[in-house]
């Protein structure tokens, strides 16, 4: 990683950071760009450079807590279904002490614009597990993160509600992907 890309993460991570704390405390809609700057303490304009829009910053929250699914590490021996719902599991488990200020953006944007970054997560999930992202796998488990964040986001502490339906759901796709010769 050059200097350059590491000053940009930095940047994108302070941003990162100062919305989710911005929007814990007001509406997401009233937090501008320049706000999540200040509340930084980086430059505007470097904040800028490095993400033009708050979507931008969200886009680099976003994928920050994709790594923390791509970061699980797997015996060799473990079911897939196993792999995928550790993976699905810790990227939920980064989110988790953040989730008033991300269920506050959500709430926002409306279930369109935070759905748009679903596809994404999925794939992630699918290539932290070791299952290739075909279009039919990618597809499910995008249905199956959607109906995970859904429950997460009124599932308060221990998660039990949230890990059920992660498994119920995996368990489904797998019998549906097999059903149509695109299992794992």
């Amino acid at each position: 990683m050059t200097a350059a890309q590491t000053a940009r993460d930095d940047i994108l991570d302070r941003a990162a950071a100062a919305a989710l704390a911005l929007a814990a405390d007001r509406p997401w809609p009233a937090i501008a760009l320049r706000d999540i700057a200040g509340k930084a303490e980086i430059p505007f304009a470097e904040l800028y450079a490095a993400a033009d829009s708050k979507r931008g910053v969200l886009a680099h929250l976003s994928a920050r807590f994709d790594r923390a699914a791509l970061g699980v590490d797997y015996a060799e021996s473990a079911a897939v279904h196993d792999r995928l719902f550790d993976a699905a599991m810790a990227r939920l488990e980064a989110m988790e002490p953040h989730r008033a200020a991300l269920i506050a953006i959500a709430r926002a944007e409306g279930p369109l614009a935070a759905a748009i970054r679903f596809p994404k997560t999925a794939r992630a999930i699918l290539e932290a597990a070791g299952v290739e992202a075909t279009a039919a796998r990618l597809a499910a488990m995008t249905a199956v993160w959607a109906r995970a964040v859904q429950v997460w986001r009124d599932d308060e502490g221990a998660l039990n509600r949230t890990m059920a339906e992660l498994d119920k759901r995996l368990k489904q796709m797998a019998e549906q992907l097999g059903k149509i010769g695109a299992g794992f």
